[in-house]
């Protein structure tokens, strides 16, 4: 009875919990998906001959490099180049941004372009230009990416359909061309898995929860609010490294208004630049989610059975981080349990069943995401083609786990700046920690040693030691 006792426990929690938690639920996800793909079928009006002002925001900070393109995206895009007004706030650069704004003034003439001087901080560079604007509505982009020509006029389509939203966060995905250039072949897969697992998180993971209201954050790279709404919050915070989370739940949480996905506005971003970037970002995401989850939610946590039903917010920080440290302490038991003689094949059939539960779960994402890139043949062609990084994506999922893990504990005794250290300084600081606090060791083993020596000659001593007791 022991025994079996302990085999129901052991896949209760390697396949039963992952089951429940996560499979499961993902297969809903995708089963929801393609019940909207197919409501989608009745189109919303076109825009009418009046079309609204609207006005984008571009945060700019050392964007030499990128900032030409994303005007220039802005110019060609389908929305009326006479109803765009274009602020650029500048937030301290040391490059050569305002030239780049120069060019583009004279390559864009027809583009309203204002080019406004902010240095202190992102958030008050983007309220300030909040309170210059003259759009009905208001739509923040990144200096590091481009819009796709239609995204603007698909987001106020959607805006001008329906009169109840509030305010929308587009599709982020990591731009193909730049991952293609990419010289190293190591760096050029990391890129790949980053697109798919970008492609995922929008169109399967947000385009779902947009379904029942319950987005977690606005994506900072691209968003749009009518401005009415706008004025009624706090605008950005400048006490936290994820304004726009601060503003997503200043929204859901104080004005009791929805967060939506624009499911055909796509904004594409550069991709990262490396690991250590990669580690960073993530890091900065996940201190940023606890930071401003503690501001909004600190008082809601004591019935946290009722949060995982009733609230959205609550539900995604449990399954964030209440299951991180469990999970964490699941993956290194497999260490412990081999040391321990368990049936090793037992392992290997445990963990082969989980992975292949996931692949099915980004299988069937795969299909629902395929069908949502049906506007943007280009995209959905290279994005079709990544079936192999699509079941690798479990574990990339693995890697990211860990470093938002890392997050976690930074958190805990770390206060939350925008510039966090990178993989390679974490892992000097640990070397040089391990180096000091464990120094004695070459000195314990030593002493060891001497004690469990065999004398020389261990007749006499024992002669000697007789001949001293008596």
């Amino acid at each position: 009875m022991t025994k079996l006792t302990s085999i129901l426990c052991y896949w209760a929690a390697w396949v039963i919990i992952p089951l429940l938690v996560e499979v499961l639920p993902n297969i809903v996800y995708s089963i929801v998906l393609v019940w909207k793909k197919i409501r989608l079928k009745y189109k919303e009006k076109d825009l009418s001959e009046f079309k609204p002002v609207i006005t984008l925001i571009v945060p700019v900070y050392n964007s030499a490099g990128t900032l030409y393109r994303c005007i220039q995206s802005i110019y060609e895009s389908t929305y009326p180049t006479e109803c765009i007004e274009v602020l650029l706030v500048d937030n301290g650069s040391k490059d050569n941004s305002f030239q780049e704004f120069q060019r583009a003034q004279l390559d864009f003439a027809h583009l309203g372009m204002w080019w406004m001087y902010s240095r202190q901080g992102k958030s008050k560079a983007l309220n300030k230009a909040i309170f210059n604007s003259n759009g009905k509505y208001v739509i923040n982009i990144d200096s590091d990416g481009i819009l796709h020509k239609d995204a603007l006029t698909n987001m106020v389509k959607r805006f001008e359909n329906h009169p109840e939203i509030d305010c929308m966060t587009g599709v982020i995905l990591t731009e193909p061309d730049l991952i293609d250039k990419t010289k190293s072949f190591w760096l050029r897969q990391f890129q790949k898995m980053e697109f798919v697992e970008y492609a995922q998180a929008f169109l399967a993971g947000r385009n779902y929860e947009s379904q029942f209201h319950s987005i977690f954050t606005l994506s900072g790279a691209f968003s749009a609010f009518r401005k009415s709404i706008l004025l009624k919050t706090y605008l950005y915070n400048t006490n936290t490294i994820c304004e726009d989370t601060h503003l997503s739940f200043q929204i859901k949480d104080i004005l009791k208004k929805d967060v939506l996905l624009c499911h055909d506005a796509l904004f594409m971003v550069d991709p990262i630049e490396s690991v250590n970037k990669f580690y960073t970002q993530r890091q900065r995401w996940q201190i940023g989610e606890l930071e401003v989850s503690n501001m909004f939610m600190k008082n809601k946590m004591s019935n946290m059975f009722t949060g995982l039903f009733k609230n959205p917010s609550m539900r995604v920080l449990i399954q964030d981080h209440t299951f991180a440290f469990p999970r964490m302490i699941w993956y290194f038991a497999l260490i412990a349990m081999g040391c321990m003689n368990y049936d090793f094949s037992n392992i290997i059939i445990a963990m082969g069943l989980i992975y292949g539960l996931y692949m099915l779960d980004a299988f069937m994402y795969y299909c629902n995401i395929v069908s949502f890139m049906e506007p943007f043949p280009d995209i959905r062609r290279y994005y079709a083609r990544k079936i192999f990084y699509v079941l690798m994506l479990p574990l990339y999922n693995l890697f990211a786990f860990f470093v938002r893990f890392a997050g976690i504990i930074n958190s805990i005794e770390r206060k939350s700046t925008w510039k966090t250290k990178t993989l390679i300084e974490e892992a000097g600081e640990i070397s040089e920690t391990l180096a000091k606090d464990y120094r004695i060791l070459p000195i314990l083993r030593k002493v060891v040693k001497t004690l469990l020596e065999k004398p020389e000659d261990e007749e006499c001593y024992t002669d000697n030691t007789s001949i001293n007791s008596t």
